[in-house]
């Protein structure tokens, strides 16, 4: 099924003309918008608790002097990937669907609560040495906590590749391949090409098929009785 272009005007006709549809949808607007908020860091906390586990794992095994350290580094470290990259896409997803509702606030709050959401206010600009020491240190900034938390995913991302390629024994060209190595690494490298590939949200929407089950009584035949 195709998608198709949504215009200002159906915009308008869907949403703004009437006075109580506008107030209801502003309403659910803002309550989805804060849902996906509290997702959004529930999701985070879910991967961080893994993370955190395979890393605590991770410097357990390099501690230790086990006979397998190497092939157990190998696994931990690209589980470590993998769940990092897929915390980086689900980063990404949840901050579009934020945004997505934070748009319709924008465009429906004007004529219910005025430009409340749009309008940002600031301190004023400091004046002096000491002032502008104690903003920088204790002042507010424009800096937005979710691509903060965004840009965190790509750099423990990045580490653990590194950390697979400290993982594993040193390269000899001369050596005989390691196919453990190889599909682990091959395995973990797919699966965080699916998250861009296939786990994106279908834009063109669905058929929905459906189907309804019939029920209706049957009457019991009669049973003759015959005079004895």
């Amino acid at each position: 099924m195709p998608i198709s272009k949504y215009s200002q005007e159906e915009y308008e006709n869907d949403f703004l003309k009437d006075s109580l549809k506008r107030e209801k949808a502003l309403e659910r607007a803002l309550d989805t918008r804060k849902f996906e908020i509290e997702l959004y860091w529930k999701r985070a906390t879910y991967f961080w608790t893994f993370i955190g586990a395979i890393l605590a794992g991770f410097i357990a095994i390099q501690a230790s002097s086990i006979s397998n350290k190497t092939d157990l580094s190998v696994v931990l470290s690209c589980v470590g990937c993998v769940f990092s990259v897929a915390w980086f896409c689900v980063n990404r997803g949840s901050k579009h669907w934020q945004e997505n509702w934070e748009k319709h606030v924008d465009m429906l709050e004007d004529s219910i609560s005025g430009p409340l959401y749009k309008v940002i206010l600031t301190r004023g600009v400091p004046k002096g040495v000491n002032e502008n020491i104690r903003h920088v240190l204790t002042g507010p900034s424009a800096l937005s906590v979710s691509k903060i938390n965004q840009l965190i995913s790509v750099y423990v991302s990045i580490l653990w590749v590194f950390l697979i390629v400290y993982s594993l024994p040193p390269f000899d060209i001369h050596a005989d391949l390691n196919w453990f190595y190889i599909f682990m690494i091959l395995l973990s490298v797919l699966c965080c090409i699916s998250f861009f590939w296939l786990a994106r949200s279908y834009q063109g929407g669905f058929w929905h098929n459906a189907t309804i089950r019939t029920t209706k009584i049957k009457m019991a035949n009669k049973v003759q009785q015959s005079d004895t």
